[in-house]
């Protein structure tokens, strides 16, 4: 990733896109390794579910694993013991075996053939019930419905909303040419392909509501700017305007995109409407400007740009106006993301030889850098704010890698065949 490549990948020039992506083919789910956990875990005790035992394994496997995968609970063992939501539990065994919090519950099944899924999460030191819920499921939908539980589970217990039941989007080269647009849940199961292309697709993009992606494909032989609808399979051309079409980038009420067009000469930052009306120019600047996001609360459109003679980002009022630079640390930040409160902004940041993932306060501008890694890109957040997802290289492949903000979380995310790249986290569910 070094070199000139590099530089005019970073900068939105979509025609070196063509992405020195991904070299083996990629089958297969994503597969999490977790590397590193917070200080000070939880102590919770997930027992089995009372009821139908097959069902019961999956979901309680489901809540198990996206609990420590979270890297703030220490996973206390239950020894097959089985808890149902209809009695309390025995509080003292579970408190000898130094379990603060408890979860247990049932999985029955109706007369129709549905199923139902109760549960109850108990404070093992106060014996007494945190919570308690009971979700119609089917077979094909317990994983959902573990996921659901554990969201439950991990907001009752950390005070933030859990984030199990989101989605994640990124891009796999499946072959030479054969480029393939998954969407799957959260722990990179359950993967759905979106999109197949003998061209390459780059920077997926969730809509506010969760349900389109826009994204860049080069199919037609040139980069182009869609909005693909995920329920319904159709999508539309948003921007397909003389020369580049790049780096969409939603505003939070779902209405306007921010897009990257060489259209009048340069790389400049316009808005769109969603149905690919009303193009407005916000940047004027005679520079390289990309990489937009709009802040949360839409006011602003943070950018990349090399105006001031290296890449660093700047800002402009979603109506245009005059830029603001923001980062002023290093001499090459780039790739702008801010945290759904709007208080921290990741990017990546040329450090030592490489390009990390950084953070920075805004209100404080100090920054952080999260990895010691060398080919960071693509920084996208969870929609609790806690996590930010990137991609990266291990061992000479593209992997995901996601680091909570505080950088004490670490995972890796990969395929065991292939490479991966171009990650975007859905929001919450609507």
């Amino acid at each position: 990733m070094l070199g000139i490549g590099l530089k005019l990948r970073r900068m939105g020039l979509l025609v070196v896109s063509a992405l020195a992506l991904l070299q083996a083919p990629a089958r297969g789910e994503l597969t999490i390794e977790i590397t590193g956990a917070g200080a000070n875990r939880i102590p919770v005790a997930i027992a089995d579910f009372a009821g139908d035992a097959a069902s019961a394994r999956v979901v309680t496997s489901v809540i198990r694993a996206d609990l420590e995968r979270s890297g703030l609970f220490k996973l206390i063992e239950t020894g097959g013991a089985v808890v149902s939501e209809t009695s309390p539990p025995a509080y003292d065994e579970w408190r000898s075996r130094g379990a603060d919090a408890l979860a247990g519950g049932t999985l029955g099944e109706g007369a129709d053939g549905r199923r139902e899924a109760r549960f109850r999460l108990y404070d093992v030191a106060k014996q007494g019930v945190l919570a308690g819920s009971a979700y119609i499921t089917s077979r094909t939908m317990l994983r959902a419905t573990g996921h659901r539980i554990a969201d439950v589970i991990y907001e009752k217990l950390t005070g933030e909303p859990g984030i199990f039941s989101t989605r994640v989007a990124y891009v796999v080269r499946a072959s030479a040419a054969r480029y393939e647009l998954h969407v799957s849940d959260a722990d990179g199961q359950n993967a759905q392909v979106a999109l197949i292309s003998k061209e390459p697709i780059i920077s997926p993009t969730w809509s506010p509501d969760g349900g389109r992606l826009a994204y860049v494909s080069f199919e037609n032989k040139k980069p182009v700017v869609y909005v693909h609808s995920l329920a319904s399979g159709k999508r539309i051309v948003v921007a397909n305007f003389k020369g580049s079409n790049s780096a969409p980038a939603w505003s939070p009420d779902g209405r306007k995109l921010a897009v990257v067009l060489s259209k009048d000469g340069g790389s400049q930052i316009f808005t769109v409407n969603a149905d690919g009306s009303g193009v407005q120019r916000l940047t004027t600047v005679n520079s390289i400007n990309t990489e937009p996001c709009f802040s949360p609360d839409g006011q602003y459109v943070y950018f990349t740009s090399d105006r001031g003679g290296s890449p660093q980002i700047y800002r402009v009022g979603a109506a245009g106006g005059d830029a603001q630079r923001v980062s002023f640390e290093g001499s090459y930040n780039v790739t702008p993301r801010i945290s759904p409160d709007g208080r921290t902004m990741a990017f990546i940041s040329r450090r030592d030889g490489g390009f990390r993932l950084a953070v920075m306060d805004l209100a404080s501008k100090q920054v952080q850098v999260l990895t010691d890694s060398h080919k960071d890109e693509s920084p996208t957040f969870s929609p609790n704010g806690r996590m930010i997802l990137i991609a990266t290289e291990n061992g000479g492949r593209g992997v995901l890698s996601a680091v909570s903000i505080d950088g004490r979380i670490k995972q890796r995310l990969s395929i065991g065949a292939g490479d991966v790249r171009e990650p975007a986290w859905s929001p919450f569910s609507k």
